[in-house]
């Protein structure tokens, strides 16, 4: 059992799987956001009237994903340093 921790500590898998984590959640919140943008232009086209109750919609639901994804890149990084 030492040995195997041994191996996987010289192989990095720790650095390379916290490292894949923080660009998954980066890439996740990319598109996601990216989504809620195109989503808002096209309701804001449709509906002029309501521009101002989407953009704050679509402003809060931004920050929300992009807090989790901070959340997840933070954890990631605490995972490759401690």
């Amino acid at each position: 059992m030492t040995a195997l921790f041994i191996i996987l500590a010289e192989l990095a898998l720790g650095q390379m799987g916290a490292a894949l984590g923080a660009g998954l959640a980066a890439i996740g919140a990319g598109i996601g956001i990216g989504k809620i943008g195109a989503s808002a232009m096209e309701a804001i086209a449709r509906q002029p009237e309501a521009s101002g109750d989407i953009r704050s919609n679509m402003i809060v639901s931004a920050a929300l994903i992009e807090g989790v994804a901070f959340f997840a890149v933070i954890i990631c990084a605490l995972v490759l340093f401690i």
